[in-house]
């Protein structure tokens, strides 16, 4: 039986394209992910299918490239763009005899790294568990035996039943921590609601620059980096914007194509935030060229919440990074406010986000929803380009 070694940072990357049009762009964040989690990305190996394989999820062909690529490189770890099945994973790792993971697993592992708060490590754990409970049932045939010896010898038990008990009973701890931490922060909004404060939340997708302009907004220290998911537990301020006028703006965990659903779920306690917030700040990377699929994808997770009826105002950010495109307010055909172009790192367009938060505060401004701008091929960006 292979041992599993432990993990390196030496990395090799594979991606099976299946006509994806956005197979380029999902590869490049999986380098971005592999960079913040502090791995070194030494080669990739690329293929095209039809359909995923049931064994390996590739073919076996492209499997032997990627243990020649592995001995060639000297690397030391396997990931794949894509979710495995547990099979598919145990079959890599005896295969390629290294230690093979997925585009999840991943994403758990920088969960992982940068949760904060007590409650942000007590997402991720539950999020790693239920993942790993999966693994648990066809991954490991070892863990199928019943324990024997002196001193092991139980009631018939196996270790994989043990496992898998003692996993659920760790779930079911959690969870109950966690349903504690959901009600302190609804007696805070309830606090917040008989004060009738204005209540904002940043969303958007991972890197787009919501920490930044968090911090711009309410002169915070909130870590912001060039990386994604650098932000994970949310963050609360009172904004002042006008006489007798006060807002709280709330800083948000950023979103992302194939976000795994258990995070989603773990992570609804924070997103609650967004959930009850008055008003939406999508901030958008008005540089990145797939910025429109972005703002599905954030979308998409917004209606996973039940959070796509609240109020929206697109925050075209980054606009330093375009050249020829200046901070302005877009509206839409009817006249509605839709988005409003500014720069995070220069403070362009700060004066006219300001007045629309304060107009939305006073009169309730009505602007456009998260589900009327999904699927809009209208971009201002566009126009100026």
């Amino acid at each position: 039986m292979f041992d599993r070694p432990e993990i390196g940072n030496s990395v090799v990357l594979v991606a099976i394209d299946f006509g994806d049009i956005d197979f380029l762009e999902s590869l490049a964040e999986l380098k971005e992910l592999a960079r913040s989690a502090g791995l070194s990305v030494v080669a990739e190996v690329t293929g095209k299918r039809d359909r995923p394989d049931p064994a390996y999820f590739a073919g076996t062909g492209k499997v032997d490239e990627v243990g020649y690529c592995l001995k060639s490189v000297d690397a030391n770890l396997v990931i794949f763009n894509h979710q495995l099945s547990p099979a598919q994973e145990r079959n890599l790792e005896k295969r390629l005899e290294c230690r093979v993971i997925d585009r999840t697993s991943l994403i758990l592992d920088i969960f992982a790294q940068r949760a904060q708060s007590h409650e942000g490590k007590l997402q991720v754990e539950l999020a790693q568990l239920e993942h790993l409970m999966t693994r648990l049932v066809r991954g490991w045939t070892h863990l199928e035996r019943q324990k024997g010896g002196i001193g092991l010898r139980g009631p018939g038990e196996t270790q994989l039943e043990t496992d898998r008990r003692l996993i659920g009973k760790r779930v079911k701890l959690l969870k109950d921590r966690l349903a504690k931490a959901k009600m302190q922060r609804h007696v805070q909004r309830g606090a917040r609601h008989k004060g009738k404060v204005f209540s904002v939340s940043i969303v958007g997708y991972t890197n787009a620059g919501k920490s930044t302009l968090f911090n711009r907004m309410t002169k915070a220290q909130a870590y912001a980096a060039n990386q994604l998911f650098a932000t994970l537990d949310t963050t609360s301020r009172k904004v002042f914007l006008a006489e007798g006028e006060n807002m709280v703006l709330s800083d948000t965990v950023g979103f992302i194509r194939q976000l795994p659903h258990s995070l989603v779920a773990a992570f609804r306690a924070t997103l609650e935030e967004t959930i009850h917030a008055d008003l939406l700040l999508h901030v958008v990377d008005a540089s990145h060229p797939l910025r429109d699929q972005h703002i599905i994808e954030v979308n998409k997770v917004l209606k996973e919440i039940e959070a796509d009826q609240i109020p929206q105002v697109i925050v075209w950010n980054k606009i330093d990074l375009k050249p020829g495109l200046e901070h302005g307010v877009e509206t839409d055909e009817y006249g509605k406010i839709h988005g409003v172009r500014v720069s995070s790192l220069t403070g362009d367009g700060f004066d006219l986000l300001r007045a629309i938060l304060r107009d939305q505060a006073t009169t309730g401004t009505i602007v456009a929803t998260a589900k009327e701008s999904v699927g809009s091929d209208w971009s201002p960006l566009d126009e100026q380009a």
